[in-house]
C-alpha cells in the first residue's frame, strides 16, 4: 500500500555539507507521526526538504500519490503540505487577521477562506479576542497558536510542525498538544518534530528517531516509549 506521504532515501545538505544522509519513512493518512532527535539530528532539515524550503534534496518524496520531486515550496503548498515552522515566524507587524489571511495566500475561494478564518478562530478563541492586535504584542503561546492557525488556513492535508512547543510554559504545552490531536481528529495528518519526547510519544500513532542524520530506530509510539535506550536519552531514565 502506497503511503500517503512516501519518503524514500532522502538526502539533504546546508552549503556542502550533508545533514540527512538517506532516510526513509513514511506517513499515512490520518496518523500523527513523530521525528525525534537530539539537537543537530537533521529534524528540521527534513521538514525542510519535504516542504521544499531547502531546495536540492536529493531522494524522493512522493505525497498522496504524486511526487513532489524538484517542485518549489509554493507549489507544494498548492498540494497540500503547510508548515508551521520552528520559532513561529509570524510577521510581528501584521495583525492577527493579516497573519492568518497570508496563510491563504494561494487559494481564491473566498468563501471557503471565510469559513475556514471561523474554524480556525472557534479552534484559538484567544486569537479571536485580538483580532486586530499585532502578532509582535502576543505572547509566546499566542504567538504559537498563530502560527499554527496560520499553517491551517492554507487548508493543508498534512501538517508539518517543528518544535510546537518550544519555549513554552507546561499548561500552555498540553494546550498545543490537545490542539494537535483535534487537528488530527478532523482529518489532517501530521508529522512532528519535537524535542518533547515523552509528550510527542503519546499523542503519535508511531515515530521515528533521528542521530546525526540518519534514523536509528522507529516503530509505534507507545512502544518505543518503553525503550530502555528512549527512556534514557529523552525521557529522563
Amino acid at each position: 500500500m502506497t503511503a500517503f506521504l512516501d519518503v524514500r532515501d532522502l538526502r539533504a545538505s546546508y552549503d556542502a555539507v550533508e545533514a540527512v544522509h538517506g532516510i526513509t519513512f513514511r506517513v499515512e493518512a490520518g496518523e500523527i507521526v513523530a521525528l525525534l532527535g537530539a539537537n543537530g539530528a537533521g529534524k528540521s532539515t527534513t521538514l525542510m526538504a519535504i516542504s521544499g524550503v531547502l531546495p536540492g534534496a536529493g531522494g524522493a518524496v512522493d505525497f498522496d500519490g504524486r511526487s513532489l520531486s524538484g517542485l518549489p515550496a509554493h507549489a507544494i503548498v498548492g498540494r497540500g503540505i503547510s508548515q508551521v515552522p520552528e520559532g513561529r515566524r509570524i510577521f510581528a507587524r501584521l495583525t492577527i487577521r493579516e497573519n492568518l489571511l497570508l496563510g491563504a495566500y494561494l487559494r481564491r475561494d473566498e468563501a471557503g477562506i471565510r469559513d475556514d478564518l471561523e474554524r480556525v478562530l472557534d479552534m484559538f478563541p484567544r486569537l479571536r479576542e485580538r483580532l486586530s492586535q499585532k502578532g509582535g504584542t502576543l505572547s509566546g503561546g499566542e504567538q504559537q497558536m498563530l502560527a499554527i492557525a496560520r499553517g491551517l488556513m492554507a487548508r493543508p492535508k498534512l501538517l508539518l510542525l517543528d518544535e510546537p512547543s518550544l519555549g513554552l510554559a507546561p499548561i500552555l504545552v498540553q494546550q498545543i498538544f490537545d490542539i494537535l490531536r483535534r487537528i488530527r481528529d478532523q482529518g489532517v495528518s501530521l508529522l512532528l518534530v519535537e524535542q518533547n519526547a515523552r509528550m510527542a510519544l503519546k499523542l503519535a500513532n508511531r515515530a521515528y528517531v533521528l542521530e546525526t542524520g540518519r534514523i536509528s530506530l522507529s516503530g509505534i509510539a507507545s512502544e518505543l516509549e518503553g525503550r530502555e535506550e528512549i527512556r534514557r536519552a529523552y525521557l529522563g531514565g
